[in-house]
């Protein structure tokens, strides 16, 4: 495999909107190789793109919903601590001005 140009390198970083100072840029120059190597390995193994299709029954891996607990259990928790409140719901200041 042959070993990529600074200037290869730079434009690169440049297309990716990255700046690069020289020491990173001899640094990539060193390292980009054995990555693109890694990717070719992988890109090997994963074949030529084809997945394996299976005939059979298929299942919801999910976790079936489950109430655990009663309606409006924490409720009264979380409105002790708001600084102002108005009966079950939680008051804050007006924000928008209505416009009739």
């Amino acid at each position: 495999m042959a070993n990529m140009t600074k200037e290869e390198i730079l434009h690169l970083g440049r297309l990716s909107r990255i700046a690069l100072t020289t020491g990173e840029v001899d640094a990539f120059q060193t390292s980009i190789d054995s990555i693109l190597e890694y990717v070719s390995v992988v890109t090997e193994m994963a074949g030529d793109g084809e997945i394996e299709k299976k005939v059979g029954a298929r299942y919801n891996v999910l976790r079936p919903d489950v109430v655990t607990e009663e309606a409006g259990t924490h409720a009264e928790i979380l409105l002790t601590a708001m600084p102002k409140r108005d009966g079950r719901f939680l008051s804050v200041q007006k924000i928008l001005n209505q416009v009739e």
